[in-house]
């Protein structure tokens, strides 16, 4: 890593200072010295100290982040590592209290305890190397140390248990207990200085898991391509916490990615591995192919097939008219192809104001002014949301899809992606495909143009446009096939993904205007007949006209 020689400097004293306090620790267990613990317990505003100015001196460079010599994620693993190596240094602190408790009597479990330091000290021998030098395999060696505390700490707890049973040196087993504790934290530390160098290198956020599953797939791609070296870019991070990467070879980057590697939480990335799957099945060519899937711990990764062409979102925003026309009538297309080639007749409920009361609270949580009670305007009473809710709770109960059709499950404009040259649409992110309610799919996909922060006014009237569009498009399907409440369900719909959209924005004016369309929408329905659904139809052109 390329960090300055002010950095480099407070970080070897930092080094040698945390060193010098786990050795003191690691003498005390022979022998117990007053002058040693206060010499450990008094220095804590040392470390302290050193570790602020390594994060000032961080701070400072990364606003000059523009500047071509500053490496934003070697600062920021640096700063990592400082906060990492004073925790250390303050559970030393922790252990020395805890030895003071013995009162001069012998530690139960010192031998094993002294290795247990001589292992976090080796660690910290290397990290200086593994900065420096770029070394991930001396970062691997550090991050090894956690699994072999634990090990060590697992043998003395269940020593120690068993002893506390037999009522024998409960005091010191107790002391002990909480001691070896602080020793095993010590491992969850150098894991992290040994992600955190780890991730410097790869010039994004991973842990050690991801790590090895991103070695193996990449020796895969390789092995089956014959690709003389490959590159891992960061592309994107979801809010379900997985990390997406791109994976070029080596003087081949205009050509662009070769895969997609994603990794993440093992239930999430199974569900995608499902999804893509079924998409295989049911539509082949239109989801990506799968290289491999790896699990590791409870980490996952997979590896997918890169797909050619532009987000709907980019075309949406950045391309002429004659493109997005183009992709909005192969995306119609598509999907039309889609609803009828899945379709069963079998009825489905979405449950759209199920999902809407799940994530209220979550959404009163970003903006707590949406939450109130009902009220009186002019002597007109006015209920509040959650009375709303409440209602459509009801009226939803008796409306069901006539059909149900396999969904994409997340239809946002930044899932769905068109090749101009092949004319061909494809779908990412499919970890919630299912067969449901299509009209799930056309309220997000909706709601999710709306909820751009563009705030142009040329461009913002192209997107409203383009949702009439697609909603004349959706319409007209229902009316070819038969669905007499498809008009009711989109309001539940659009309703659901205009409220809950608002926990993702803090753009106070553009939450309001959702938030306040949702309302909207709950209203008209409720106040719509029922027995009548040809009479209802959604006001689109009001809640899209911007």
């Amino acid at each position: 890593m390329k960090v300055s020689k002010n950095i480099s400097n407070n970080l070897r004293f930092l080094v040698a200072e945390v060193a010098s306090q786990v050795s003191s620790l690691q003498s005390c267990f022979d022998a117990p010295s007053a002058s040693v613990a206060r010499r450990i317990l008094d220095r804590s505003g040392y470390a302290c100290n050193l570790m602020l100015r390594i994060h000032d001196d961080c701070h400072a460079l990364i606003i000059k982040a523009g500047d071509p010599g500053v490496e934003v994620a070697s600062l920021r693993a640096v700063e990592a590592v400082a906060t990492d190596l004073e925790r250390i240094a303050g559970l030393c602190r922790e252990s020395i209290l805890q030895l003071e408790q013995l009162k001069g009597r012998h530690c139960p479990g010192a031998g094993t305890c002294k290795s247990m330091l001589g292992r976090v000290m080796g660690g910290l021998d290397r990290i200086e190397g593994a900065i420096h030098l770029n070394d991930t395999r001396l970062a691997l060696k550090i991050g090894r140390i956690k699994p072999r505390l634990d090990k060590d700490c697992q043998k003395l707890v269940k020593k120690f248990t068993a002893g506390l049973k037999r009522r024998t040196r409960t005091e010191d087993l107790v002391a002990g207990l909480f001691l070896v504790h602080g020793i095993e934290k010590m491992g969850s530390v150098m894991l992290d200085v040994s992600e955190a160098i780890i991730s410097a290198n790869l010039g994004q956020p991973i842990n050690i898991d991801g790590y090895h599953s991103l070695r193996a797939s990449m020796d895969q791609l390789d092995k089956e391509n014959n690709y003389s070296d490959l590159v891992v870019e960061p592309i994107a991070e979801t809010r379900s916490g997985s990390s997406i990467s791109g994976i070029s070879a080596t003087g081949q980057e205009d050509a662009g990615y070769v895969a997609i590697y994603k990794d993440g939480k093992k239930r999430k990335l199974r569900e995608e591995r499902r999804g893509l799957t079924s998409w295989q099945e049911i539509f082949p060519g239109l989801a990506p192919k799968i290289l491999s899937y790896r699990k590791r711990g409870q980490s996952a990764a997979l590896l997918i097939e890169h797909l050619a062409g532009l987000t709907f979102e980019q075309i949406l925003l950045h391309e002429p008219p004659r493109l997005l026309r183009q992709t909005l009538k192969q995306l119609n297309l598509t999907l039309g192809k889609i609803w009828n080639g899945t379709r069963t007749d079998k009825t489905v409920a979405a449950g759209y104001m199920r999902q809407l009361s799940k994530r209220l609270e979550e959404v009163y949580a970003i903006h707590p002014e949406f939450r109130q009670d009902g009220c009186r305007i002019c002597g007109k009473p006015v209920p509040s949301f959650g009375a709303l809710l409440k209602r459509a709770h009801s009226l939803e109960a008796g409306i069901r899809a006539p059909f149900s059709v396999y969904i994409h499950g997340d239809f946002n404009v930044d899932n769905i992606i068109y090749d101009p040259l092949e004319k061909k649409i494809n779908f990412i992110d499919l970890h919630r495909s299912r067969y449901m309610d299509y009209v799930q799919d056309v309220s997000v996909f909706m709601v999710s143009n709306y909820r751009l922060q563009i705030f142009d006014a040329p461009l913002r009237r192209r997107i409203m446009l383009l949702t009439q569009d697609f909603y004349r498009f959706a319409a007209a399907y229902a009316r070819d096939s038969g669905d007499r409440t498809f008009e009711h369900r989109l309001a539940l719909g659009l309703a659901r993904s205009f409220a809950t959209s608002t926990r993702f924005i803090l753009d106070k004016s553009l939450s309001c205007a959702m938030f306040l369309r949702a309302r909207y929408l709950l209203e008209q329905v409720l106040a719509a007949d029922i027995d009548d659904p040809a009479s209802f139809h959604v006001p689109v052109r009001e809640i899209f006209i911007g």
